[in-house]
């Protein structure tokens, strides 16, 4: 599935892969991600598209995302919107879709291979557009959940699919205790 000849490019959306491995009980290794690939393929481009809530003191994300950032990952970001449901409960919307799509497409000429690390079967036509480019498609998301983390329709569009299960051997670690946020994987 990786021939070590292809410019390969990671596109994290890191709400969904954060909603994947919670939902799987393993954190993800991010510095043992990134040099997996690298040593596998030659690694153009590794981003990471996340929203923010922007006027918290403190935001349980933070460390992640100022580490991604000094740490070889191009960090996209925009503010989050904050509502309370109709049940009363906080909520934190940051949809990262376009913003990703957009990359992906301009990125498109420099990788011959994208890893979309996101089950939203909202990217199903950015997987194709790729496609009709030429472009070899990879989507990391799970099926072990009770109820999978991946759109069908996006599952059957990529020339590949890797469990979230099977790559947690080898950049996983056991899950850490961090603050309770909720954020919408879409």
């Amino acid at each position: 599935m990786l021939d070590p000849r292809e410019k390969v490019a990671l596109f994290i959306d890191g709400a969904n892969l954060y909603a994947t491995s919670k939902a799987i009980g393993m954190d993800i290794d991010y510095r043992r991600l990134l040099s997996e690939f690298q040593r596998k393929a030659y690694l153009v481009r590794a981003y990471y598209y996340t929203a923010l809530v922007e006027d918290q003191e403190y935001s349980s994300i933070r460390p992640l995302i100022d580490w991604l950032d000094y740490n070889g990952y191009r960090v996209v970001t925009k503010p989050a919107k904050e509502f309370t449901d109709s049940s009363g409960r906080r909520k934190v919307k940051g949809n990262m879709d376009i913003e990703l799509t957009v990359e992906a497409l301009e990125m498109a000429p420099h990788y011959d291979h994208m890893f979309l690390f996101s089950g939203d079967g909202d990217f199903t036509a950015l997987v194709s557009a790729l496609q009709r480019r030429g472009k070899k498609v990879t989507v990391v998301s799970t099926l072990t959940t009770q109820t999978p983390m991946i759109a069908d329709d996006l599952r059957r569009q990529a020339d590949y699919f890797v469990d979230v299960v099977d790559l947690v051997k080898s950049v996983g670690r056991p899950q850490t205790e961090r603050p309770v946020v909720e954020e919408d994987a879409d």
